[in-house]
């Protein structure tokens, strides 16, 4: 004799098993449980009426930064095409002695800037209203644009500006 006893069910069937652990025959099928109606789908305005807010917020702001950003452009545009004068009044505004005189750099650089100022706020426009159809944040966008595109702006203003000897020689003078 050996003196090892059989295991809990080691020579049960495996009816007898589901038996004696109190489930029912594996020849019945299981009892499909009762589920509780499923409430009604909620409108999608009616779920989310905080979601909808920043929405409407966010493309106030886009929208009103886009618009104030075309009035800048389109005012801007006159004095890169006559730049020459635009910068003639810079040094006299800024207390300068003598005449803007870098009159083929700025014909030059003029319109680029114009374009530069174009491109930029078209490529803008075009991001931001990517982002509102995408129902994303994109009132940061104009924001972003404009101090980029004004960035390379201002480096194409600068280069007749800071070829002129007039601006030059009243940058090198003291004030007083």
């Amino acid at each position: 004799m050996s003196d090892e006893r059989p295991q809990y069910g080691e020579y049960a069937t495996p009816e007898e098993q589901r038996l004696r652990a109190g489930l029912p025959p594996a020849d019945v099928p299981p009892a499909t449980p009762i589920m509780p109606p499923a409430a009604p789908p909620m409108p999608q305005a009616a779920a989310a009426p905080d979601a909808a807010k920043p929405r409407v917020a966010d493309r106030a702001i886009t929208f009103g930064l886009l618009a104030f950003g075309l009035v800048n452009v389109l005012s801007s545009l006159p004095g890169f095409f006559n730049l020459a004068a635009t910068l003639d009044q810079s040094l006299e505004i800024m207390g300068l002695e003598g005449e803007f005189t870098n009159f083929a750099a700025a014909r030059v650089w003029g319109p680029v800037a114009a374009a530069v100022l174009i491109v930029g706020y078209a490529l803008t426009v075009w991001l931001a209203v990517r982002r509102v159809k995408a129902r994303r944040a994109a009132w940061w966008v104009p924001l972003v644009g404009f101090v980029v595109t004004t960035a390379i702006v201002s480096v194409c203003i600068s280069v007749p500006m800071f070829g002129d000897p007039a601006f030059l020689q009243g940058l090198n003078t003291p004030a007083g």
